[in-house]
């Protein structure tokens, strides 16, 4: 279970975004949610990175 959720609400959820969007829009819904989901990691890893820089560079100055 992912957070409380089961397999039968992610089959209904499912269901009515297939209603909603249709068939033919889903691989690109599916390409943006991939693509923010990468920038989001690439954001968070990046700002861990400069943050263990910047304490290098304090550590190595004292």
């Amino acid at each position: 279970m992912i957070g409380g959720i089961g397999m039968p609400e992610l089959i209904i959820i499912l269901v009515i975004v297939l209603i909603i969007f249709g068939a033919g829009k889903l691989p690109e819904i599916g390409a943006g949610l991939g693509k923010g989901i990468r920038n989001f990691k690439k954001a968070t890893t990046d700002t861990v990175e400069e943050s263990n820089e910047k304490t290098e560079k304090i550590e190595e100055n004292k």
